[in-house]
C-alpha cells in the first residue's frame, strides 16, 4: 500500500467519476457563478463484529489527502518527491463505503461494499439505515446514505480487501479504541462522515456491547 512512486499531476480528461462544470444563476437580482463537480451518490456502512466486539474499518491510500499534503510549490514539479512526501501522508482510516454506480437498490450496493471491502457476507435484513446527508456541499452536494450492520465471525468470507486494483486493509478497533479516536484533537486521516458514524455508534449502540 505504501510502495508509491512515479507521482505526477496531469490535466483531467473526460472522467466517468468526476465532471467539473460552472453553475450560473441570478440571486437577489445579482448574476453569480459557482464551480461544481458532478459525482456519484454513495453509501457508507458502519460494520461492527459482535463476535469479538470490534469495529471494522478500511485503510487505504487516498490521492486527494496525499495531494493536499504537498506544498503548492512542490506540486509544480514534474514529479512529486516521494521521499519528501511518503505514501503514509495519504493513508486514510475510514468506514466501509462506495459509490452508487449500478442500477440497484442502495441496500444491495451497501451489501456488495461490505463483502468486497470487509469480507463479510451480510443479509439485506442486517442493514439498518442510519441517515442520508449531503457531502462536499461546497462543490459536490452528492447524497450519501449511511447504514449500520452487525456481523459475526461466521459471516466472514475469503473476500475483502477491495476489487480490481483496489488495495484495502481491514482494520479492527475495540470500543475503547474508537472512543480514544474521538477524543483525539487532530484526526487528519478520517473523513467527517467516519467521525460522525463513530459518534452515532457510541451514542446509539455501544452500551450493549461493553464488557
Amino acid at each position: 500500500m505504501e510502495d508509491l512512486k512515479d507521482v505526477y499531476l496531469s490535466p483531467l480528461p473526460e472522467s466517468p467519476y468526476v465532471k467539473p462544470f460552472r453553475f450560473n444563476y441570478t440571486q437577489n437580482g445579482k448574476e453569480k457563478t459557482w464551480d461544481l463537480l458532478e459525482v456519484h451518490d454513495s453509501v457508507a456502512i458502519i460494520v461492527f463484529n459482535v463476535t469479538r466486539r470490534v469495529m471494522i474499518f478500511v485503510k487505504q491510500f487516498r490521492p486527494a489527502i496525499y495531494y493536499n499534503s504537498i506544498t503548492p510549490e512542490d506540486r509544480k514539479a514534474s514529479k512529486i518527491d516521494t521521499n519528501k512526501y511518503p505514501a503514509s501522508l495519504g493513508i486514510a482510516l475510514e468506514i466501509c463505503a462506495g459509490i452508487i454506480d449500478k442500477n440497484l437498490p442502495i441496500e444491495e450496493i451497501a451489501k456488495e461494499e461490505v463483502l468486497e471491502e470487509c469480507g463479510y457476507n451480510v443479509e439485506l435484513s442486517n442493514l439498518e439505515k442510519v441517515i442520508a446527508y449531503r457531502s462536499g456541499v461546497g462543490v459536490q452536494g452528492a447524497l450519501q446514505t449511511m447504514f449500520y450492520c452487525e456481523v459475526t465471525d461466521d459471516m466472514k468470507t475469503e473476500q475483502g480487501g477491495g476489487v480490481d486494483d483496489e488495495i484495502i486493509e481491514v482494520i479492527e478497533k475495540t470500543i475503547p479504541e474508537v472512543e480514544e479516536m474521538l477524543r483525539s484533537q487532530d484526526i487528519l486521516s478520517s473523513p467527517p462522515s467516519c467521525l460522525f458514524a463513530l459518534m452515532w455508534f457510541i451514542h446509539n449502540k455501544a452500551d450493549k456491547f461493553r464488557k
